[in-house]
């Protein structure tokens, strides 16, 4: 990947085959990205930077006041997001099978063998999230083909370091970030049918967003309340 130096921000430079110039503001972190036509060449990039470095800056600083989910220790208490509500993480002891428990509006019970270190209990705890997730796509998609009557032939869970979602177009294939089991259920539907929408267009055109305006006209309301929900402590950006 190229990359150019604009005011003292790095700019990751993309050449595709696209008819325009793209360019891309991504959390946490503020990362700048420009997805450029094949035949622009360097200071046409640049110029372009140049004309939008007030877009960039207001951008990443919204980004540094994001509040972050911060490190899990699995320590008693510890806070712990499931479908956008936080909950208090309750670690239980006992000689059984680990597992997950919802036990209320207030707490997660975690269930390890004694002295199960971190990384088994996330290994749980991310076990969980996935079954979570697995069992709430269905439905979003089941209900999104008939009314966009589209065709989604294969569906996956990823832990993904880039993006929310993915969709590949030729193998009708969609990919959900693992990190969607913490947010509310209505943000990863906006994700489904943003990546199901990609069956109809492919590119983020004019023909892409009338798409989202008529079937899901709060898009932009649910994709800045996902924005604003706090991000994982990993450094990743969609």
């Amino acid at each position: 990947m190229e990359q150019i130096i604009v005011n003292d921000i790095v700019i990751d430079v993309v050449r595709k085959d696209i008819k325009n110039i793209h360019l891309a503001v991504y959390p946490p972190t503020g990362r700048v990205r420009i997805a450029a036509p094949l035949k622009v060449n360097d200071d046409a990039i640049r110029l372009f930077a140049i004309s939008k470095l007030g877009w960039i800056k207001r951008q990443q600083r919204k980004f540094e006041g994001q509040e972050r989910i911060p490190y899990i220790e699995y320590k008693e208490r510890e806070s712990i997001y499931f479908q956008g509500i936080r909950y208090l993480l309750n670690i239980i002891e006992h000689n059984g099978a680990p597992k997950v428990v919802l036990k209320s509006k207030k707490y997660i019970e975690l269930y390890v063998r004694p002295g199960s270190s971190r990384e088994k209990c996330h290994e749980v705890m991310t076990e969980w999230y996935r079954k979570e997730l697995k069992s709430q796509i269905p439905t979003f998609i089941n209900k999104w083909e008939k009314i966009l009557n589209v065709k989604v032939n294969d569906w996956h869970v990823k832990q993904m370091k880039t993006k929310w979602g993915s969709c590949n177009i030729e193998k009708k294939r969609i990919l959900l970030n693992l990190e969607l089991a913490k947010k509310p259920d209505r943000c990863l539907e906006y994700i489904i049918v943003h990546e199901m929408i990609h069956l109809l267009e492919r590119h983020h055109n004019d023909r892409f967003l009338y798409y989202m305006d008529t079937y899901l006209p709060n898009w932009k309301q649910l994709k800045n309340e996902l924005n604003k929900l706090p991000v994982s402590h990993a450094d990743w950006s969609y």
